[in-house]
């Protein structure tokens, strides 16, 4: 299992799961997005975005994480977790001390650092992006934020992580006829001999 950035053929892929997962799809640019995946097979498990918001030449620029989403079946295997770590190490290669994040979901992000902060304390811009989340997506959105000096991962999710596959219960079942609705006994193929 490994994470990476996403290429631009994979536009409509991550655009489809962020729908069906409810996500943030506001200025979507698919050089923004990582994407895990798993090694073995290809398959792609989850994918989250950092988004850089420009603010007036004062306060120069502002990183969010946003989009953050993990397949079902990937799901309690650290998936998240990595996604989030190569996020938050970007934005310290862009000279990002701070990294916010505004989520409904903050518990699973306190693990790592992240600290509910007051709202009065978010730059102008996420202020204003915090009422369109509230107002769309995401009703229960907080603003979290973290030095990304002090983010940390926990042990037990890197291990997760590391042996991702192995965990899986379908990671070795092999797609048979039935799955996409052929009954082998009774299906003719174009070029059947009949022998």
């Amino acid at each position: 299992m490994y994470v990476r950035d996403a290429k631009n053929r994979e536009e409509v892929w991550l655009l489809d799961h962020i729908e069906s997962m409810g996500l943030d799809e506001t200025a979507f640019r698919s050089r923004d997005y990582v994407i895990a995946i798993d090694e073995e097979s290809g398959e792609k498990a989850g994918f989250g975005r950092i988004r850089i918001h420009k603010t007036d030449a004062d306060s120069g620029a502002v990183c969010e994480l946003t989009s953050i989403g993990v397949l079902e079946s990937w799901r309690g295997q650290g998936v998240g977790a990595h996604i989030i770590e190569r996020l938050v190490e970007y934005a310290s290669d862009e000279g990002f001390e701070t990294v916010y994040v505004l989520t409904g979901d903050g518990a699973y992000l306190a693990q790592f650092g992240f600290q509910r902060i007051e709202e009065s304390d978010l730059p102008a811009v996420l202020r204003d992006r915090l009422a369109d989340k509230r107002e769309g997506i995401d009703p229960d959105a907080v603003p979290l934020a973290i030095d990304v000096a002090e983010f940390r991962m926990p042990d037990r999710l890197r291990k997760a992580f590391k042996h991702a596959p192995e965990g899986r219960d379908d990671a070795d079942e092999a797609e048979s006829p039935e799955d996409f609705g052929i009954d082998p006994d009774s299906a003719t193929y174009k070029y059947d001999t009949g022998q």
